[in-house]
């Protein structure tokens, strides 16, 4: 369930950013209006992740029980109408720079909110609110922005629009290796609709460096355990570069007829495996 929520949400900020056509991966660069859209897209995401009915007064319908959808992008600043009073609230919220999430549920009685409204008369959950509070998941792990997160330099060299977008996806795994990578990135990077593919052409394009992109497929998963990777999901990838390596020494990977290992920092680069699949 968990891991149902934070996708859902993970996916509404990617949506919302639409880097594919727009390039954008950060809430600084929406608008005001597209920011306050994040909050209906989660609601309408997380309804079709979980196969929700709509409700007949509040937006689900949960075994049986009304219940209303609400975001915010601060954690405890939930907005109750006066419509959701006395009713139960599923409060979702996320902060895309430090990867976390949160959702509880609550009956947002009269004693559960604040005695002062805002110009609409929605009211705050006050202390006693919050603490009554219960939660689902409280700061759990949000799928990485992995844009938003690098060093402003690394950032620049992957989205230097001189570039092609190839080029550009060739920057990225050549930039940032041992970190997955979502499908998402990829489009944002290369801006373009046949993304993945540009990740197989890069596989290509970067073999002479050593670099070695994982994905989910064939022998990847093994290559990555063997090395000590993480083993990407389904529509992520992670790149590494990779130096021959003799039998004798120790977390070494066998692909194809060779011996492999993880290439130290400071030793030259050298033509990594050609077929790892």
């Amino acid at each position: 369930m968990v891991q149902r929520f934070a996708g859902a949400i993970r996916q509404s900020f990617d949506e919302v950013f639409d880097g594919q056509r727009t390039g954008r991966y950060s809430l600084k660069q929406l608008s005001k209006v597209e920011k306050t859209y994040i909050g209906t897209k989660v609601e309408i995401l997380v309804q079709a992740e979980f196969g929700l009915q709509r409700g007949h007064r509040m937006d689900y319908l949960v075994a049986g029980e009304e219940v209303d959808a609400k975001w915010s992008m601060t954690s405890g600043a939930w907005m109750i109408p006066r419509e959701a009073v006395g009713e139960l609230c599923l409060c979702m919220t996320a902060d895309d720079e430090r990867s976390i999430f949160s959702v509880g549920i609550i009956r947002a009685d009269d004693l559960h909110l604040g005695s002062k409204g805002n110009q609409d008369r929605k009211r705050r959950l006050n202390a006693l609110g919050l603490k009554a509070m219960h939660w689902l998941e409280r700061n759990g792990q949000l799928p990485e922005n992995l844009l938003l997160n690098l060093g402003k330099e690394t950032r620049s060299a992957i989205l230097d629009e001189e570039l092609s977008g190839q080029e550009r996806v060739n920057q990225l795994f050549r930039l940032v290796q041992d970190r997955l990578v979502r499908r998402e990135v990829v489009l944002t990077v290369a801006r373009q609709d046949d993304g993945p593919k540009r990740v197989r052409d890069a596989r290509k394009l970067l073999q002479p460096e050593g670099i070695v992109i994982l994905g989910h497929q064939g022998n990847h998963p093994r290559i990555a355990q063997v090395l000590g990777l993480s083993i990407p999901p389904k529509g992520s990838w992670v790149a590494v570069r990779l130096a021959p390596a003799a039998r004798a020494e120790p977390d070494t990977v066998e692909i194809g007829s060779g011996q492999w290992r993880l290439a130290r920092e400071t030793e030259p680069m050298h033509p990594g495996p050609i077929d790892y699949q």
